[in-house]
């Protein structure tokens, strides 16, 4: 039975119980019956459209609201407290003042205590919705990173501390890729779920799927800002746009990509190494080679060495924000002035 049918049922408990309380007041009149009738109809649909509502709002805004109700409620006891003990013989005013201030101080708490749980929330609220997980060791993993599969390594290895968190909009994003007709596409999404599944299966990673989401922002990497914020933690990437955009709010970012660059050999000129000429270069004479980390190194004077292992001189390193490239030209034809 769907959720269509129970609501059909409150509108009939409700509509027949405002019918009965009607005849109960007067049995003669069915006009009052039939007032009746449509009071509880009214507040059937009432209660319907409330429900609806409280669905979409967020469980944190409803305690909020709640906690501040009940606190409404007691300062307005503890004020008609007071007013009982000066014995007021107005019995109306016995009858008034409790209503009033019951009816007041409940509406300013509910009221205040909804537009303070945002507040509240990233404060005392937030770590008893995160069951006790420290806020500074929350790492959000996007998308990309996800495919690219070397945060499963890196989380093998210990390094990162706490919990990994992997959005469900993040998961909904893979799955699209993953049913993506365009084959590369496709590969991509089915690895990054993969990767997800290995890491699951590693009882050494604290890898959790939480549901929270942001249903206003469209765009996954708004989310994940928002989310990072929200929560406090990092968010892991190696998208360059979504670690601007992040930092730019406030967000701490962990790029995987320059974490690789970072754990690359350093090199310095003067150096001697022996690299596999795989093709030419952009300039003329130049051939290309790669280290085993997919740091490029170009060789001047190289292009007829193409398939050949050739022992090379460093003569200048060049750190980028897309990765290192290493200069060099080949050991004999190098002089010690030419070395910068």
């Amino acid at each position: 039975m769907g959720i269509n049918f129970f609501r059909f049922v409150l509108i009939i408990i409700f509509a027949g119980g405002g019918y009965f309380i009607g005849c109960q007041i007067d049995k003669t009149d069915n006009i009052i019956s039939l007032i009746g009738l449509g009071v509880g109809f009214t507040l059937a649909i009432f209660v319907i459209l409330l429900e609806k509502n409280f669905v979409r709002v967020s469980h944190r805004v409803i305690l909020g609201g709640l906690l501040g109700f009940i606190l409404g409620l007691f300062i307005a006891n503890l004020l008609i407290f007071t007013f009982s003990s000066l014995n007021i013989t107005n019995p109306l005013l016995n009858k008034v003042i409790p209503i009033f201030f019951s009816t007041v101080f409940g509406y300013i708490g509910l009221v205040l205590g909804i537009k303070k749980s945002k507040e509240l929330e990233m404060t005392g609220f937030k770590k008893m919705f995160q069951t006790g997980i420290d806020e500074e060791n929350i790492k959000i993993l996007d998308t990309s990173v996800i495919i690219d599969g070397r945060i499963a390594d890196i989380a093998e290895t210990s390094f990162l501390e706490g919990v990994l968190m992997i959005p469900q909009f993040v998961l909904n994003e893979l799955q699209q890729i993953a049913d993506s007709p365009d084959s590369l596409k496709r590969n991509r999404g089915r690895r990054g779920l993969d990767i997800l599944q290995k890491m699951q299966k590693n009882v050494d990673i604290n890898l959790k799927i939480i549901d929270q989401d942001f249903p206003k922002i469209k765009e996954v990497d708004a989310k994940l800002v928002a989310l990072g914020k929200m929560l406090g933690g990092k968010v892991i990437t190696n998208d360059f746009n979504l670690n601007k955009v992040a930092e730019l709010q406030g967000v701490t970012v962990l790029n995987i990509n320059q974490l690789a660059n970072a754990l690359k050999p350093v090199v310095l000129p003067g150096e001697v190494m022996n690299v596999y000429i795989l093709k030419e270069g952009k300039e003329y004479g130049q051939g290309v080679a790669y280290l085993d980390d997919g740091t490029m190194v170009v060789v001047d004077n190289a292009k007829r060495h193409i398939g050949q292992n050739l022992e090379v001189l460093v003569t200048s390193v060049l750190q980028t924000t897309a990765g290192r490239m290493i200069f060099t030209k080949p050991k004999e034809e190098v002089t010690k002035e030419e070395v910068v």
